[in-house]
């Protein structure tokens, strides 16, 4: 049973997790096992526990532990549950805490792109794509239509960042995803070795539109999205077996990239 601890001193260091340790400091690449992240909100807080993820501790604002919070800590078990009125929890995290209630979680052991595309027939690919919200955003969208896995390259920001898992409401949780390495050139040959074609979303003059039949017909399809402003890397683009375009009326040029990619994961989804 979760036990209740009154938050006496925001400088405790039982509370660094919420308050003091950078992102970077939570995800521990020296020791992945000891990894952690931060859910956001009892929605999202059960999205994860339905997954499988380990909870460590609940910050919660006092009023919710006799109201929303209180069946997080039936589920929770044996942890401590840290609670104040909201003016404490905004000095100790230094932003509005949403919806009342965080959740340190143990980070996953990371997985390889073999393993997350394993089965899978459509996947979205992320180059260098580093706004926490645009990623929270684009896994949503592969959540909801339809893609079953999503690689990131190595510069991407964390899919286990607080606002990314915020924004995707929880879906980071539930699609598989990993990193791919040795990006594109060693990247799209494991692609390739998986069976899979390859779709480079990118505004170039031989690009086919996203409606051709031949990008609808492919058995297993990886579409490829780049940069927020710089858009994909020309020896991605030239590695991929298509470059797709999303026409576009009233002279406007691209679209913001988690937006392309919820018309992409729509229009090029396995039928």
């Amino acid at each position: 049973m979760a036990h209740v601890v009154e938050i006496s001193d925001i400088n405790a260091p039982e509370l660094d997790v919420y308050a003091r340790l950078t992102e970077a400091q939570l995800r521990n690449r020296l020791e992945p096992e000891k990894g952690l992240f931060i859910a956001e909100s009892a929605k999202v807080i059960r999205v994860a526990l339905a997954a499988g993820y380990t909870p460590r501790s609940l910050l919660m604002e006092r009023r919710h532990l006799h109201g929303q919070g209180a069946d997080l800590m039936a589920l929770c078990g044996d942890i401590p549950v840290y609670t104040a009125d909201r003016p404490v929890l905004e000095a100790l995290t230094g932003y509005t805490v949403n919806r009342g209630i965080l959740c340190a979680m143990v980070r996953p052991a990371p997985k390889t792109a073999e393993q997350v595309c394993a089965g899978a027939r459509r996947a979205a690919i992320l180059e260098n794509i580093v706004d926490s919200t645009n990623i929270g955003a684009i896994f949503r969208s592969a959540a909801a239509l339809g893609m079953d896995a999503v690689l990131l390259t190595e510069s991407c920001c964390d899919p286990l960042n607080r606002r990314a898992v915020r924004v995707s409401m929880g879906t980071v949780l539930q699609v598989p995803w990993a990193y791919i390495d040795d990006w594109p050139e060693a990247g799209m040959a494991r692609l390739r070795a998986l069976g899979f074609q390859t779709a480079a979303m990118a505004l170039e003059d031989d690009s086919v539109d996203i409606d051709d039949p031949a990008l609808a017909a492919a058995e297993r399809l990886a579409v490829v999205l780049g940069a927020e402003g710089d858009g994909l890397a020309a020896r991605t683009v030239a590695a991929c077996d298509w470059t797709v375009r999303i026409p576009m009326q009233n002279g406007v040029d691209s679209l913001n990239v988690a937006a392309a990619g919820a018309v992409a994961f729509w229009q090029l989804r396995a039928r």
